[in-house]
């Protein structure tokens, strides 16, 4: 562990200055968006709005990311990915402000302001990356990024629930929902700071005669290879369909299961982002072993059982060590593809390819929060979940198999540096989420 901090301390010291940059300016950003996706669905539970609400809730705020992917990501080619990153960022800070007063109209459009800003935002991160880093430092640079995520996750998950409850005893603030609007209060006010980070970058909006590619094709969008765009995104968006149904849930599911307060909950996710934190900083480790597309493969199929667990355990320390794992190999893979993918494509289908996989993976989790809500109210909690945890299951298993069958003859290095064919995705591309 010790030479693998070594390494990556002297890779960060040999970004450039806008990557080093990149990777504090997000920290803000992804303390704001990790309390928002542990947090939000509890803070509607206990205004008062019922499972089914809190579904189409989920799905508007999908469904806006939607919209706006491919277009963020053709516009970024002509105002540069800082401008975009932050109108998406200006637009989740007033999102966030939105849900304080517990209206449902306003709920609604806060969701949706919410999912298209952070939309803007991830769409145009992994160009922006690429676009600053040599293709040497990729797998670290990428490894480091999500690293960082989760480490802000984790102090933002342990520190804001703690402080939320904390002030909520002080002032003597007795209503359910006290605890979660002191801390959105304080995920509104990361989110303005945010925007304000985004600032610390260089501008890099293309001059009159830049020479960076515009993409041609409708709403300037295109790609060389249609066909293999299609087979690419097909598992990660069967993998969209099986995580929207879990990962904003996940909360409801362990508090409700369980009984736990806002700072046990918010305990229990931290303990998984350091999970996933550590497994991410392996995985460059385990591609230059099992080469890129072996190493996901291997990640993401091994933490299927843990569902089982995590699913369907009494216990509640089983399924705290069930979730850990399972986040931590499904969600391993993700910096190595953003990596790979990066190389695969040529400047100017970067953004393309990025707006393709986050379109498919906000169009799962529109039809997916849809799915749960409905079980919900048909089959009540615990057969709702039993139900959700076997389609998950079952939908994991088709997606692993066929990044199986498709790609496996496509790795040819196992030091994962060599020209590959095609870029794999997995549960949770660029997204901070992750949970």
């Amino acid at each position: 562990m010790g030479r693998a901090l070594g390494h990556y301390l002297r890779s960060f010291t040999g970004f450039g200055r806008d990557a080093r940059l990149f990777l504090l300016t997000t920290l803000v950003f992804g303390a704001a968006l990790s309390l928002y996706w542990i947090d939000f669905n509890l803070y509607l539970e206990a205004i008062g709005i019922d499972r089914t609400t809190i579904g189409w809730l989920m799905a508007a705020s999908q469904l806006a990311g939607v919209v706006v992917a491919l277009p963020a990501s053709a516009l970024s080619n002509r105002i540069g990915r800082r401008s975009v990153m932050a109108a998406g960022m200006a637009l989740v800070a007033v999102a966030l402000f939105a849900f304080l007063p517990g209206q449902l109209a306003l709920l609604f459009v806060g969701v949706a302001a919410l999912g298209a800003g952070s939309q803007m935002v991830y769409v145009v991160q992994v160009p922006y990356i690429a676009e600053h880093t040599e293709p040497g430092q990729r797998n670290e640079y990428f490894a480091t990024w999500s690293a960082m995520g989760n480490v802000t996750a984790l102090v933002a998950a342990l520190l804001g629930g703690a402080i939320a409850t904390e002030l909520a005893a002080r002032f003597g603030l007795s209503s359910a929902a006290a605890p979660y609007q002191i801390l959105l209060t304080g995920v509104a006010i990361l989110g303005v700071i945010s925007l304000g980070t985004v600032y610390l970058l260089a501008s890099d909006r293309p001059a009159a005669n830049s020479t960076r590619p515009s993409q041609p094709g409708r709403f300037g969008i295109g790609v060389s290879d249609p066909g293999l765009f299609v087979r690419l995104l097909i598992p990660g968006f069967i993998t969209s369909l099986g995580a929207g149904q879990l990962i904003p849930f996940l909360n409801v599911f362990v508090q409700g299961k369980f009984g736990l307060d806002l700072a046990a909950v918010n305990a229990v996710f931290a303990v998984t982002s350091l999970g996933t934190t550590l497994t991410i900083l392996a995985q460059p480790a385990l591609a230059r072993r099992f080469g890129r597309i072996g190493s996901i493969v291997l990640v993401q199929s091994s933490s299927i059982p843990f569902l089982l667990v995590l699913g369907f355990s009494p216990v509640l320390w089983t399924v705290v060590v069930a979730m850990t794992v399972r986040n931590s190999l499904m969600n391993a893979g993700s910096p190595i593809f953003d990596a790979f993918a990066m190389d695969r494509v040529s400047a100017a289908e970067r953004a393309t390819l990025s707006a393709a996989m986050t379109l498919l993976w906000a169009l799962g989790w529109t039809i997916a929060p849809i799915y749960y809500g409905q079980l919900q109210a048909r089959l009540g909690f615990t057969a709702g979940y039993a139900v959700d945890f076997v389609t998950i299951i079952a939908l994991y298993t088709v997606s692993t198999w066929l990044l199986w069958h498709w790609f496996r003859g496509t790795d040819h290095s196992a030091a994962g540096d060599a020209p590959l064919t095609v870029p794999i995705p997995i549960e949770a591309p660029t997204v901070l989420e992750h949970a």
